[in-house]
């Protein structure tokens, strides 16, 4: 019998176990040579392609200067982004998406119903909790449960269509805000400052303002920055909470900390010099002069006390809920960050059901009728008057505001009668500002807001789109990571060029 190492398959010798390791190693060798130098930037990529064939553009920017403002890959309609997400999926058949048969069959249990979601076995058909009316010129229906946004329907472009991949909160956030259901990938708002900088040097370019309650189910995974440099985290404060840190001792006086400040500045810069080319140290020492640079900056945008009267009555600073206060000082630092520069602002609605006592966010799946009316009592007014307050300052202009959440509520209820459970085939979110339609709708779903059925949207789609009016190319903003080109939008999503202005 031949020694396995003179079999031959096709006329190609078979590896005998020396050989294997030997090919082995240096395969694996060669990787990770591949993947560091590629990190770099050092590899040459004429021949480069992404999944849908075109080179990637891999923003060029100084490990010194990570911030520094970059050109978009084509003209954008907007140069600024602000996200308000509401966790706990927000019914869009209570609010925004109007469906005249919920009513005409409440309380019965048609064919085609499941027997079981998420949550547990299901109810009959329940109308919506709150009287829909039509708002503004366009006629647009929307419901009670929010009547300072409804009053802004003409400014609003909708996506009625939208799907997304799981069921499941934590996993819908993240699918969401960073285009996969498992954690460690990049934000929306990463990949953004990752390609453009931003304007103001002496912010962040991207700032998360959580709850007063506390983050979201996801945590830092809704605004983190995944494999990319770290320097395009979002950094997390709010207005009842300022960065930790910021803010030198009483006793430490303003001429020592700018002395110290500078001995540092010297010592980071030698520092340097003895390791020419270290990303990762000239990133740290970015960020920690931008956090230095924090101790001014930031106590000036915070503070509310220049806001006029008439604006903290708008935004409803004085009134309602404690919750609601808070949020409303959110939503005016939120307005004050946009009109300093910074590039990407993710303010939160809602929390993790740990984070707080009683309801924290928009989950519903008992008694949707006191839940939903509390977090809209926190959300409507103070939200509405930040979309007023950046359209009378022109900030609109520039700046493409995006309202979304994870995922929608079915239209029948759960078993206990008072809830609906979670619907990731159908929910509504929607876009205003710069570079989209006003008073426009896209797509539908059926008749009961059940499954969407008339220009359905992925959540690829949507973030695609988002992208698009940042001037950003969803198939060629990508970032080498694990022998892949990594990108938002997985392999996947197209524009919706329907809503574009």
């Amino acid at each position: 019998m031949n020694h396995p190492e003179h079999l031959s398959l096709r006329g190609r010798r078979l590896l005998d176990r020396r050989n294997f390791l030997h090919t082995a190693g240096l395969s694996t060798a060669g990787l990770a040579l591949t993947s560091l130098l590629a990190a770099e930037g050092l590899l040459g990529d004429d021949d480069v392609k992404t999944v849908s064939g075109k080179q990637p553009i891999r923003p060029s920017f100084s490990a010194e200067n990570p911030y520094a403002p970059r050109e978009s890959h084509f003209e954008a309609a907007a140069k600024q982004l602000l996200v308000i997400y509401c966790p706990g999926a927000v019914s869009h058949i209570d609010t925004f998406d109007y469906k005249p048969a919920l009513t005409k069959l409440h309380g019965q249990k048609p064919p085609g119903i499941p027997a079981v979601t998420f949550e547990g076995p299901t109810g009959t058909i329940a109308k919506p909790f709150w009287e829909f009316k039509p708002r503004g010129e366009t006629g647009k229906m929307v419901s009670d449960l929010l009547p300072n946004l409804a009053r802004q329907v003409d400014d609003f472009c909708f996506f009625h269509a939208l799907t997304t991949d799981t069921s499941a909160h934590p996993q819908g956030e993240n699918f969401m805000n960073t285009g996969f259901t498992m954690e460690g990938f990049p934000s929306l708002g990463a990949w953004v400052t990752y390609a453009l900088g931003t304007e103001n040097q002496e912010l962040p370019a991207f700032v998360a303002i959580n709850d007063p309650r506390g983050m979201a189910r996801s945590g830092k995974n809704n605004f983190g920055c995944g494999f990319l440099p770290a320097a395009f985290q979002g950094t997390d404060f709010n207005a009842k909470r300022p960065p930790s840190n910021l803010y030198r001792p009483q006793s430490y006086s303003g001429r020592t900390d700018k002395r110290t400040v500078e001995l540092l500045q010297r010592l980071n810069a030698k520092h340097l010099q003895q390791y020419p080319g270290d990303a990762n140290l000239a990133g740290r020492i970015a960020s920690y002069e931008l956090a230095g640079k924090m101790q001014t900056s930031v106590p000036e945008v915070m503070g509310i006390s220049g806001e006029t009267e008439s604006t903290l009555q708008s935004y409803g600073v004085d009134s309602g809920s404690d919750l609601k206060q808070e949020y409303a000082k959110n939503c005016i630092l939120a307005r004050r960050l946009i009109e300093q520069g910074v590039r990407v602002v993710q303010l939160f609605n809602g929390s993790d059901p740990a984070g707080g006592n009683g309801i924290t966010n928009w989950d519903s799946h008992a008694n949707i009728a006191q839940t939903h009316a509390l977090q809209a009592e926190i959300m409507d007014q103070p939200t509405a008057a930040l979309i007023a307050d950046l359209k009378q300052r022109g900030l609109l202009e520039h700046t493409l505001v995006v309202w979304a959440t994870e995922f929608g509520r079915m239209p029948f209820l759960q078993a206990n009668g008072t809830g609906r459970d979670h619907n990731p085939d159908a929910f509504t979110c929607f876009l205003t500002g710069a570079g989209v339609k006003p008073g426009f709708s896209h797509g539908e779903s059926d008749q009961f807001g059940f499954k969407a059925a008339v220009d359905t949207t992925s959540v690829y789609d949507f973030n695609a789109t988002l992208l698009h009016l940042m001037g950003l190319d969803h198939e060629r903003l990508t970032y080498y990571h694990n022998g892949l080109e990594r990108r938002l939008t997985n392999v996947h999503g197209h524009v919706v060029k329907e809503v574009l202005a």
